[in-house]
């Protein structure tokens, strides 16, 4: 049993870690909230004084505002959709007793691994290109006119592209899942006369609503602020621009830290919203 002695020597052990964590966090978040407040321009005049919530007001009353938080939502939306059908999918294709087993489970989870860029860069230029690309080839041998996906399909390519990145992650978490389900009771389940369907609906699909909610919540925290493979494809063009690459055109194209700075504020408020939306939906999960 743990005296006070000893619970106080623990607490000044983790005491500097502690605050290194909470400093390296807030730091940050002040320091934006405090440039939000400001006209800072540093290639054109530097700190141009006090200029209260007028930063809020042109950022939310621009015309780029309302556009780029519908594209994030929808970016967000099919991305979620198709990572979570296709990783329930490849989760029970994995579970099953293949040859090989053990390098296919790896080879699905590798594109994990890829660094954003990188993997924005080869679908760019080694499958969407429209003249050289894999894509390409593929619709000229069947007689087809090439697409020129990164401007006529752009979102479409920006899904497919962020899904192939963060499918592995889903199908990971609902593997581990699948790997826990009681066999006896899909057996029992089976001699009962359950089909296939029957059985993945009432048995295997509630068994892994936790895991599914782990996975939306994880998922959409990191792609609201998804940003490297839109730089590297379209750059915000083509009706791509979600709030964080706003943002980012405020600070570093536009030379507006105070502005941007503004927008980043509200990029928090919108996290913290979808946030507590996803963690009221877990919690449900997590208590049934």
């Amino acid at each position: 049993m743990a005296t006070q002695h000893s619970r106080f020597i623990a607490r000044l052990m983790i005491a500097p870690a502690t605050i290194f964590l909470l400093g390296w966090m807030l730091v940050p978040l002040v320091m934006t909230l405090y440039f939000s407040f400001k006209k800072y321009l540093p290639l054109r005049g530097g700190d141009l004084g006090w200029v209260g919530f007028e930063n809020y007001a042109r950022f939310i009353t621009s015309s780029s505002f309302w556009p780029a938080i519908a594209t994030t939502l929808i970016l967000v939306g099919c991305v979620l959709i198709i990572t979570v059908v296709l990783g329930v999918l490849l989760a029970l294709l994995l579970d099953q007793p293949i040859w090989g087993q053990g390098v296919v489970r790896l080879l699905v989870i590798a594109p994990f691994f890829v660094m954003p860029t990188v993997s924005g860069l080869v679908w760019k230029n080694m499958f969407m290109d429209p003249v050289n690309g894999f894509f390409a080839h593929l619709y000229r041998f069947f007689g087809a006119e090439p697409v020129q996906w990164l401007s006529q399909a752009s979102m479409p390519s920006l899904v497919i592209i962020i899904s192939w990145q963060w499918l592995p992650f889903a199908t990971l978490i609902l593997l581990t899942a699948v790997q826990s389900l009681d066999s006896e009771q899909m057996e029992a389940a089976e001699m009962d006369g359950a089909r296939v369907l029957g059985r993945f609906f009432y048995i295997t699909l509630p068994h892994l609503a936790r895991a599914l909610s782990v996975v939306v919540l994880i998922q959409t925290i990191f792609l609201l602020s998804i940003f490297a493979e839109i730089f590297v494809t379209t750059a915000g063009a083509f009706g791509t621009k979600t709030l964080t690459y706003l943002i980012f055109q405020r600070v570093l194209e536009s030379q507006n830290v105070g502005l941007g700075s503004a927008g980043g504020v509200y990029a928090i408020i919108l996290a913290n919203i979808v946030a507590v939306f996803l963690m009221r939906i877990v919690g449900k999960n997590l208590d049934n």
